[in-house]
């Protein structure tokens, strides 16, 4: 990251400003489909998206913005401050013209989600300790239930607050590639247990080479929600393959199981917030993982999409456009 946009000391082995971490992280902002702008201490432009070029008239590298306040109509939405090779920057995503009404409409509608989705565990705890109040009650038993409804909120505003970082650009998704195979068999070994409970086996097949357009985290979140999917919904016996491929200009990350699948009406809603089948209503998940992944992988330029696999279960695919090849 510290060398990624390129702005330090050049070497005679490998200039930062033209090596391939800063070539990749040039064409990862410029292929933006957000409206980013790249501004260096001195408040000029270092580089900038497509989109940004189209939307703002004279954005010029090098240069101030041509206004500082609202070019070509827009309002600076969210600056992101980066570290490159110790020089402060700012990624700068800008608003289009009645953005701020739709991203209003859409805090409103998120809270109401949000608080209605609270107010079913914590309606449950209440009752289970009023419960283990009563005489004769099993009071060790009800205790046990009531913890796991407090860790059942606490996922559930865990994840509430890093989809809402996410969208408010807090956490950065994409300014690096990261080797996909060493993340997927990470995230298998640490959810052996959990899938071992659940009787889902779970494997990984990528080529090591493969790198995906995320940052390391954000990689690991991607695949570990969509293992957790499978793990709650896939059904005992299950197995889950998570694969990585290579072909055509796109990097290609698969889920894909052989278990009790969705109804082809739950499919195109499986990426809502807060969304859950009828089938999977009793399950302790908090209707979030899959949203994030969408957030996460449309953020990176991709895109995703669910089907039913060859098997009868679920298959969920996240495309990115493949990383460049560089050379120093």
């Amino acid at each position: 990251m510290r060398r990624l946009l390129g702005r330090s000391e050049p070497s005679p082995e490998a200039p930062p400003e033209h090596g391939p971490d800063a070539a990749r992280g040039r064409v990862l902002i410029e292929e933006s489909r957000e409206i980013v702008v790249v501004l260096d201490e001195h408040d000029l432009v270092v580089t900038a998206s497509r989109r940004a070029r189209e939307a703002i008239e004279g954005l010029s590298e090098g240069a101030p913005l041509p206004d500082r306040k609202t070019p070509g109509g827009l309002s600076a939405a969210v600056v992101v401050p980066v570290d490159v090779a110790g020089r402060p920057e700012r990624l700068v995503y800008f608003d289009e013209p009645g953005g701020l009404a739709a991203y209003e409409e859409l805090r409103a509608g998120f809270t109401a989600a949000v608080s209605h989705e609270l107010r079913t565990p914590l309606a449950r705890l209440l009752t289970l300790l009023e419960t283990a109040l009563l005489p004769g009650a099993d009071q060790h038993e009800l205790i046990e239930l009531a913890c796991a409804e407090v860790e059942q909120t606490r996922e559930l505003v865990d994840d509430i607050l890093f989809l809402s970082e996410l969208e408010t650009g807090l956490q950065v998704v994409a300014l690096t590639s990261t080797p996909g195979l060493a993340v997927l068999e990470r995230v298998r070994d640490s959810l052996a247990e959990r899938a071992e409970r659940a009787g889902i086996t779970i494997a990984v097949d990528s080529r090591p080479e493969i790198e995906v357009p995320l940052r390391p985290r954000m990689l690991r979140v991607v695949v570990q929600n969509l293992a957790e999917n499978a793990i709650r919904y896939a059904g005992f016996g299950a197995t889950l393959r998570i694969s990585l491929r290579e072909a055509g200009g796109e990097i290609t990350l698969e889920a894909s199981d052989n278990g009790a699948g969705v109804s082809g009406d739950d499919l195109p809603r499986l990426f809502e917030r807060f969304y859950r089948s009828d089938r999977s209503r009793a399950s302790r998940g908090t209707g979030l993982g899959l949203a994030i992944v969408k957030h996460i992988v449309t953020s990176a330029g991709g895109r995703v999409e669910a089907s039913r696999s060859s098997e009868g279960g679920l298959t969920i695919r996240c495309v990115f456009l493949a990383p460049s090849p560089f050379t120093t």
